[in-house]
């Protein structure tokens, strides 16, 4: 004799599983790691000749171009920096191309300084010197190796440009603001538009004749855009310039390096949810239905031989609505973690030291990223 109308919930204590492991996984410290920046390609060929091809464009100008020895120190420092890029030195292999650029302008030389300073994570500076590359391009009477180099880069610096952060940086109040980044002043005409910039902690101040000197402090992550908005105190008529170099707010915006697979993997969450959920829905309907025509044949909830192959049916229809609602709980659980849980900051210990105990903090939230912004 068969029995139908009872519930199938063997399936519950997996679902609570799956979903409490999905949630420990998620807030693991490992999730909270920042991101490794990608290595730049390795120096699998050759190392670079500094050789004779077509004189550079201030040679065809009427210059006599490099001399022997500067080509034979050249090839000499080639070398160097080939072997400290094969070996992941590129702070080594970024000096010995810079040099050997400074005796010989050649395409291969600047293509490996790139891959160095994509290494050293100067990604805006290899960035431009990929498209100084292309940009020049090679005579058709070239040596192979420059004409690889000129094609390597265009690969390059197609890999390269999703990874290029950009900063957009407005200041209210003064008529001429004067902005600095790492205590370099940067040009007017950079305010308030997107401006290229490398991964990484950097340091902002504000200033303007008559106002208070602002400071924030950010962190970028590759790939990200960000919005640095100052609006500047005014200053008494009499206020000193020492009182008005003085930070009147240190103000920080921290985001988080986020893990390549983060974003793709909440989006492939919600799918297999909505997919489960889809499952769920249909064999649940489905189950109800065969479960309406099963209470008719079998009075009392019992069944015959001739309702066997219909209950069989019935309960695999049954656990399959069971296992679709797990997966979208599942599903729906793993990728609302992935979109709203932040990882924990890493802060310097000298920022640590110099902070006081008053900190004013506002955390925001985005798809696929997070942070908080205040004054400390």
């Amino acid at each position: 004799m068969h029995t139908v109308g009872q519930r199938h919930s063997f399936f519950l204590p997996l679902s609570i599983a799956a979903v409490a492991s999905a949630a420990c996984f998620v807030s693991s410290p490992a999730f909270a790691q920042s991101a490794v920046t990608e290595s730049p390609p390795a120096a699998t060929e050759s190392p670079p000749a500094a050789t004779a091809g077509p004189p550079p464009p201030a040679a065809q100008a009427g210059d006599s171009g490099p001399s022997s020895a500067d080509r034979a120190t050249a090839r000499a420092l080639a070398q160097e920096g080939y072997n400290a890029l094969k070996g992941r030195d590129y702070a080594t292999a970024a000096d010995r191309f810079t040099r050997a650029l400074a005796l010989v302008h050649a395409p291969t030389l600047l293509r490996d300084l790139a891959r160095a300073q994509v290494g050293l994570g100067k990604l805006v500076d290899a960035h431009e010197n990929y498209s100084l590359i292309i940009r020049e391009g090679v005579a058709a009477n070239a040596p192979q190796s420059w004409v690889k180099a000129v094609a390597d880069a265009k690969v390059e610096i197609d890999q390269l440009a999703p990874r290029l952060p950009s900063i957009t940086i407005t200041v209210k109040g003064p008529g001429t603001p004067r902005v600095t980044i790492d205590g370099a002043p940067i040009a007017a005409a950079s305010l308030g538009v997107k401006r290229a910039i490398d991964p990484g902690r950097h340091e902002i101040r504000a200033l303007g004749t008559g106002y208070y000197t602002a400071k924030k402090t950010v962190m970028l992550n590759e790939g990200e855009s960000l919005n640095v908005a100052f609006e500047l105190e005014e200053a008494p008529p009499d206020a000193s310039a020492t009182t008005l170099e003085e930070e009147r707010s240190s103000g920080v915006v921290v985001t988080f390096a986020e893990p390549a697979w983060r974003k793709p993997t909440m989006i492939a969450a919600f799918a297999v949810g909505g997919a489960g959920l889809a499952l769920g829905a249909v064999t649940g309907v489905l189950a109800l239905s065969k479960h309406g025509e099963l209470s008719t044949d079998c009075p009392r909830n019992t069944c015959g031989r001739a309702q066997k192959a219909d209950l069989d049916n019935y309960h695999t229809l049954g656990q399959l609505s069971t296992i679709g609602f797990v997966v979208a709980g599942v599903g729906a659980a793993t990728g609302t973690v992935l979109l709203f849980m932040r990882p924990q900051p890493q802060e310097d210990e000298a920022d640590s030291s110099t902070r006081t105990s008053r900190v004013q903090v506002s955390p925001f939230i985005g798809l696929g990223r997070a942070g908080v912004e205040g004054t400390f």
